[in-house]
């Protein structure tokens, strides 16, 4: 698989963040007070579903899939517009903007319908700024400094991932384990992330973009086949990523399987994301300079470790020692296969070419969920991590055997 070739000459890794645009910055808070508020509300939401709603965890996998994917389709379709505008912070803002009013009616909730509905809108708010704001984070810095900005800004997602659960701790111990009283919490900080997004985001001048000579402002399929080759096997690599990494909804329920207390479980979620959040950036930089082949192998066999760590758990222990190893995992892939995506498509079709990867990425997602919540129901919850680690060896084994012309070219 082609991988973009590393550049030299660029500051030291410690001192990377000091080159990175201010509205990087900005954009990494606002992902920040976002995740805060949606992953308060997602360490608890499965547990809500199961214990308060009666959902099954077939059910579960079900919701999570669908909200994903719904995230994943509308990805392509902002993408493209961010493209033909060539205005993304729009799209952007109204994606955050969205996912904000539907952060209310999750503690409204009655029925597993209403969580249906308000996840399927938050996911389509997340995909409307999915793509766009990543296009934007290419639009903003060189390609030398893309590794470090995707980790930075993923890092910071990522803290809030970590506070958002911490708050969930907090808040149901204060309320006595109310689960809907603890979800009102997670209103306002999904209200500051926009203010923070409309005020201190500023968005390239689209005419300094740069622009292939007579491209028309719209998307055809004439303008798809323009992405390369090694694009589409960066696509295809992050799907085999996500048919073995499920939804973390699963990760809730294997912490309260082990018998973690209903008020502590979001401590699984914490786990995991300190863990992304310190490795991020730092692995991000080692995107930049690394063998792109090394980290996505180093990552999923970090990823075996995790399933088989979670399939083994007998204990809340050895639970949280998977969730770090899948953290870690996370860290080690995600920014880099962003950065990928940025360095394989035209400047030009780059909201499209996010929006294409969200796509694929979020309709293997909806597989992996259903096919994990099936397991779990007719096999138990260890059946559902062998089955993951199981799909990321057959991906290392692919990616250590398989070595095409010109394909995942290392560190020149």
């Amino acid at each position: 698989m082609g991988f973009p070739s590393q550049g030299r000459g660029r500051p030291a890794a410690r001192s990377v963040y000091r080159f990175l645009p201010r509205s990087i910055w900005a954009l990494g808070f606002v992902s920040l007070l976002m995740d805060s508020s949606s992953e308060l509300v997602h360490s608890l939401l499965p547990v809500f579903m199961v214990t308060v709603l009666g959902a099954s965890t077939i059910t579960v996998g079900v919701i999570e899939g669908v909200a994903e994917a719904t995230a994943a389709i509308t990805k392509v379709f902002s993408g493209a517009l961010s493209d033909y505008f060539r205005k993304r912070k729009v799209l952007v803002a109204l994606g955050y903007g969205l996912a904000a009013f539907t952060k209310p009616v999750f503690p409204l909730a009655t029925t597993i319908g209403w969580v249906f509905a308000a996840r399927f809108v938050d996911r389509i708010g997340k995909g409307i700024r999915g793509a766009p704001r990543d296009a934007l984070v290419a639009d903003i810095v060189p390609p030398e400094l893309r590794g470090a900005a995707y980790g930075l800004r993923q890092a910071l997602d990522t803290v809030g991932a970590f506070i958002g659960p911490l708050l969930a701790i907090a808040f149901m111990a204060w309320f006595a384990d109310d689960i809907k009283s603890v979800l009102w919490v997670a209103v306002v900080p999904a209200f500051l992330a926009v203010l923070l997004l409309v005020f201190a985001v500023r968005e390239p001048d689209p005419e300094s973009s740069p622009r292939q000579p007579g491209l028309r402002n719209r998307l055809t399929f004439t303008d798809v086949r323009r992405l390369s080759v090694r694009y589409w096997l960066v696509v295809a690599l992050a799907a085999v990523f996500t048919l073995a990494r499920f939804s973390e909804a699963f990760l809730i329920l294997r912490a309260q399987d082990v018998g973690l207390a209903i008020g502590y479980v979001p401590l699984i979620m914490i786990v995991m994301n300190v863990v992304y959040a310190a490795v991020a950036y730092p692995a991000g930089v080692a995107a930049d300079r690394m063998s792109a082949r090394k980290l996505v192998v180093l990552g999923l066999a970090v990823l075996i470790i995790a399933d088989v760590v979670l399939a083994l758990a007998a204990s809340p222990g050895v639970a949280f020692a998977g969730a770090a190893f899948w953290g870690l995992h996370m860290a080690l892939t995600q920014g880099l296969l962003s950065k990928l995506v940025a360095d394989t498509a035209p400047a030009e079709l780059r909201g499209t070419a996010f929006g294409i990867f969200n796509l694929v990425s979020g309709g293997a997602l909806l597989l992996a969920s259903v096919i994990a919540g099936t397991l779990w129901s007719e096999f138990g919850a260890s059946a559902t991590f062998v089955a993951g680690a199981i799909f990321a060896a057959v991906a290392a084994l692919g990616l250590l055997f398989f070595r095409p012309s010109g394909a995942i070219s290392g560190h020149k």
